[in-house]
């Protein structure tokens, strides 16, 4: 008898997704300049690695996963294209209204997604509650132009990606010692 145990891809997706929010979200606060390792994290771990944990989702029949990882992987990778095609000389610079707009989809897509995870555990169900809102923060502070506000959400984006990283960690660590060693928040079946 052939028993197919395949492994969980969650955690390469989160610390794709945990790792280059924290990133982003150090130049939005204001610490960093937006540099060759936000956008390099960007394509490779954010957008590629993302990509890659979705189509390992589909694998396992897990539509939720195969949405959130494939979608935010793609989110990755058109932002580094928003950044790069301009320099590039192949598009347009996007004024800061229009990427507010975008992101505001994209918060309108996670919250719907954060609607998805109230099954879930706490953890996941707190990466996209507060993914929600730093998408929220970010397209506001765009839309209207005040720093202030974009400041905030890279400091609210740092515990967001932090989030992700706890949560991946968590699983991997879990299923290596065979026992719950980092609580997750799981709720209880009825």
């Amino acid at each position: 008898m052939h028993h197919n145990n395949l492994a969980n891809p969650g955690p390469l997706g989160l610390m794709g997704f945990g790792m280059t929010t924290i990133l982003l979200n150090l130049h939005n606060a204001g610490f960093f300049p937006l540099v060759s390792v936000i956008i390099s994290m960007g394509i490779f771990f954010g957008g590629l690695a993302q990509i890659l944990a979705g189509l390992l989702e589909y694998k396992k029949g897990n539509t939720f996963g195969l949405t959130a990882f494939t979608a935010y992987g793609c989110f990755w990778l058109s932002l580094t294209g928003i950044l790069l095609l301009p320099q590039m000389g192949l598009a347009e610079k996007t004024d800061a209204v229009f990427l507010g707009v975008w992101l505001a989809l994209w918060g309108v897509f996670t919250l719907f997604m954060f609607f998805g995870t109230l099954k879930a555990n706490r953890a996941l169900q707190f990466v996209f509650a507060s993914l929600t809102l730093l998408f929220a923060l970010l397209a506001i502070g765009n839309i209207t132009g005040e720093k202030s506000v974009l400041t905030v959400a890279g400091y609210e984006g740092m515990i967001c990606g932090a989030s992700a990283i706890y949560l991946a960690m968590a699983e991997v660590i879990n299923e290596q010692l065979g026992r719950k060693a980092l609580p997750v928040g799981e709720i209880a079946k009825a």
